[in-house]
């Protein structure tokens, strides 16, 4: 058994990550990474319709300009539709900038940034391609509700990263751009920086060629919290001084949570030229293993109740592009786990082990000004009657046509479904210890 953490150092200096063989996706239907009966309900869940709650917009909105072109719009990227920011845009680029014109400009580009500073090692030497990663919304006030369909990564899942998500706006195209590691034992990551991330994304566009010679880009000032958000000690303290020299973090071990680095600034890149793709299709297949002690994802009688988690998660991803323009994608993972309660004091177990079945699936598309993304995860612990089970699904539906919808069930025990808000406060606990991020 390990902890999250403690080989995070020796795959940086190995240069280690998790790697997979390219295969032809198989149906849902076809997998039997997870029992009949979950794949099942799964099924009827994702089938039934959607609910659409009440959506306001965001706030703040901000305002930016670029000669005749305005753009209003919530300087953060969502989970969902409740306004609380997850990210910070970090990235906006107009002109030749539809988020697919900007996948094969970073695609076209060798992994060559030595005259910029960085190093000729992984991932700063890599190359782009498409990323696998959670859906979230952003907001336009022209636009209404955005969804992330095309999604970025520089190097691969793990150990460390640059990750992308880009929202399209009308003319305009926002996004965030962040540097994160992937959690060992979890197929999870941890944002490091956004300022590493963005400062790499624009050397990338100053080697394309494609920014306009004459306004290449103009800066907007601040337009979000700096910095945002934290890196938990726990994380920060399992990193190697050349990583925290390079995130410009603290040199020695701290006992707070570290701010993730950000000035809270952007700049507006001018596209003026685009690169012409060949119609492909990409595809992603590998597994990752979980080990580690979290606290318990859901249905938690209290902040306390931790378990050990083991077993593999297949991950699968394919992404076409076609000659007329379409971009789609399709993700989905599966996996069949062990989960142990755990004495969190001692590390030894405290109850019978329950198996966990694991399904989420992402897809969407991006044709013209139509767009699309759907993203849903259901996880079921042990049996439906069993006191210490249950169930959690939740779903994401975002397009362009504003015929969005967002759900959040979950199921403890053997009782019936609710609102995870519901059942949470039911329980009397955070929804922070109760909730899968």
């Amino acid at each position: 058994m390990r902890t999250a953490l403690s080989i995070f150092a020796m795959l940086f200096v190995l240069g280690l990550g998790i790697s997979g063989c390219q295969k032809a996706v198989p149906t849902m239907s076809d997998n039997s990474a997870v029992t009949e009966n979950a794949e099942q309900e799964f099924n009827e869940l994702f089938a039934a319709s959607c609910p659409t709650p009440w959506m306001p917009p965001p706030s703040p909105l901000v305002d930016i300009a670029f000669g005749d072109k305005a753009l209003r719009f919530w300087p953060y990227t969502g989970s969902n539709f409740s306004g609380q920011a997850q990210d910070p845009i970090n990235l906006i680029l107009v002109g030749k900038a539809d988020p697919r014109d900007i996948r094969a400009a970073l695609m076209s580009l060798d992994g060559d940034r030595t005259a910029f500073g960085f190093p000729p090692v992984a991932p700063f030497n890599a190359t782009w391609d498409d990323a696998i990663g959670d859906v979230q919304t952003g907001y336009s006030e022209a636009q209404g509700w955005l969804g992330g369909v095309i999604q970025l990564a520089c190097g691969e899942y793990g150990p460390v990263r640059f990750h992308i998500r880009l929202f399209k706006a009308g003319e305009w195209t926002v996004g965030n751009a962040h540097f994160e590691l992937h959690i060992p034992g979890t197929a999870d990551h941890q944002v490091i920086s956004w300022e590493l991330a963005e400062q790499f994304v624009l050397a990338d566009f100053l080697r394309s060629g494609l920014l306009d010679p004459d306004i290449p880009m103009i800066p907007v000032g601040q337009i979000n919290d700096a910095p945002f958000r934290t890196i938990p000690a726990i994380i920060y303290n399992e990193l190697p001084v050349e990583l925290r020299v390079a995130i410009g973090g603290p040199l020695e071990d701290v006992t707070e949570d570290v701010p993730i680095g950000t000035d809270g600034q952007a700049l507006i890149l001018n596209l003026a030229q685009k690169v012409t793709r060949a119609s492909e299709i990409r595809n992603q297949d590998f597994v990752l293993d979980y080990d580690i002690i979290a606290p318990k994802p859901f249905c938690a009688s209290s902040p306390y109740d931790y378990v050990y988690i083991q077993g593999p998660i297949h991950l699968t991803q394919t992404v076409e592009w076609t000659e007329t323009g379409r971009y789609k994608f399709h993700f989905y993972a599966t996996g069949t786990l062990t989960v142990t309660p755990i004495n969190p004091q001692t590390g030894e177990p405290s109850g019978a082990p329950m198996q966990a079945d694991v399904l989420e699936l992402h897809s969407g598309y991006l044709v013209g000004e139509r767009w699309e993304a759907i993203g849903s995860k259901y996880q079921k612990l042990g049996m439906s009657t069993d006191p210490e089970g249950g169930k959690l699904f939740t779903r994401l539906v975002v397009r362009s046509s504003g015929v969005n919808g967002y759900q959040e069930e979950i199921r403890c025990g053997g009782g019936e479904w609710h609102t995870a808000a519901s059942a949470i406060e039911a329980a009397g606990i955070t929804s922070a210890a109760a909730k899968i991020r």
